[in-house]
């Protein structure tokens, strides 16, 4: 392979801000990575970060939206959350699982993210925010993932 050609696949879907497109966001993910091992792992990060940008941001608000993307090289799965801002806080992914009220019904889903995950990101421009989990496909030792 020439030195300037890579082998990443991109993909982007945008939607309407309505719970409905969750489980859409879902489909989308687990179709194109139907043959990844890692395609369960990235249909439940989509359908977390998608239902943040729902709940917590103007894309759950009357004509708002949610747009998502998604990387593949044959090193890394990169799944990218873009929110339609106006939350007046930017999400925060913990370094840790702290311990959380039994009974709350807010507050772990970054944090399952990041478990799940091997990198999230946090990437905040003119009042939006995109949120951007990587999952390597190679977890030996000593591998690199880009």
């Amino acid at each position: 392979m020439h030195e300037y050609t890579s082998r990443v696949q991109v993909w982007g879907l945008s939607c309407p801000g309505s719970p409905e497109e969750v489980s859409r966001a879902r489909r989308w993910t687990r179709d194109i990575l139907r043959d990844s091992p890692l395609a369960e792992d990235a249909e439940l990060i989509v359908s977390e970060l998608s239902s943040n940008a729902i709940l917590h941001t103007a894309s759950g608000r009357d004509s708002g939206s949610f747009h998502l993307s998604l990387a593949v090289t044959p090193q890394v799965i990169a799944l990218s959350v873009t929110d339609g801002g106006g939350a007046g806080t930017i999400p925060k992914v913990e370094d840790q699982v702290q311990e959380q009220d039994p009974d709350a019904e807010h507050g772990r889903g970054l944090g399952m993210v990041n478990v799940i995950a091997h990198r999230v990101v946090v990437h905040s421009s003119q009042g939006a925010h995109t949120v951007t989990a990587e999952l390597f496909t190679s977890n030996r030792p000593g591998a690199h993932p880009c």
